[in-house]
């Protein structure tokens, strides 16, 4: 298995696949075999294929290691509600078992994987448990993308403080995300983050127009972030 990180995020709507594909177009970019994979998603558009969610693709296409899209997504769900309440209502179950044994498969051609998590770090899977469960037992890396906007600063600390609670998963930086342009006391609140999540962000990423991992790149191509891609976690 690959050695991996997990991005999580502050909420739902933050940036994580903006900043995972971007990573993952980083890595291969410098010669990395990588590969981004987004275990479980909800919204997603019928095709002639079965469903596809917008984020997973976004991250097929920035590895370098070519999937199915099966591999990429396992589990795929079409409303866009909470991805245990749509595991639900298609009567899915998500085992800790199951993704464990999925990341293994997906990740074996690669020597990095960059894992998108749904929501933050506690969402629920359907019947039990949470999605960090798999980064906690697989002792990934996870870098948390901050959504920059009023109330971060709370969501931020909590869930650093989630990430530390279990002691099973390294927390490798933060990267702040612009998206509320109108977001007052920009420098401020990036001074107290750096405080509360113990040192300053791996990257903040401006507003993009549109917002692309190419985009991305260019914010993201910096020491510290490198420094965080070396140090990812070893699958168990």
């Amino acid at each position: 298995m690959a050695r991996g990180i997990f991005i999580t995020g502050t909420d739902t709507g933050v940036g994580k696949t903006l900043v995972a594909a971007g990573l993952v177009r980083l890595a291969a970019a410098r010669g990395e075999r990588a590969v981004g994979l987004k275990p479980v998603a909800s919204g997603a558009t019928p095709t002639p294929g079965g469903l596809r969610n917008a984020d997973a693709l976004a991250l097929a296409a920035e590895s370098s290691v070519a999937l199915p899209y099966d591999l990429t997504n396992p589990h795929c769900f079409e409303p866009a509600i909470a991805p245990h309440l749509a595991a639900a209502a298609a009567g899915a179950a998500l085992s800790l078992a199951d993704l464990a044994h999925w990341y293994a498969r997906a990740s074996a051609e690669a020597r990095l994987a960059i894992v998108e998590g749904a929501g933050g770090w506690r969402v629920p899977l359907h019947p039990a448990g949470f999605l960090s469960d798999l980064p906690e037992h697989l002792g990934l890396g996870v870098i948390l993308v901050v959504g920059l906007r009023l109330g971060c600063l709370n969501h931020a600390r909590l869930t650093l403080e989630a990430i530390e609670h279990s002691g099973r998963c390294r927390v490798l930086g933060w990267i702040g995300n612009r998206i509320d342009p109108d977001f007052a006391r920009l420098d401020d609140n990036l001074a107290t983050l750096a405080r509360l999540l113990g040192g300053p962000p791996l990257a903040v990423l401006p507003p993009l127009t549109p917002p692309s991992a190419a985009a991305a790149l260019a914010h993201l191509e910096r020491p510290a972030v490198l420094q965080a891609l070396r140090l990812a976690g070893p699958a168990r």
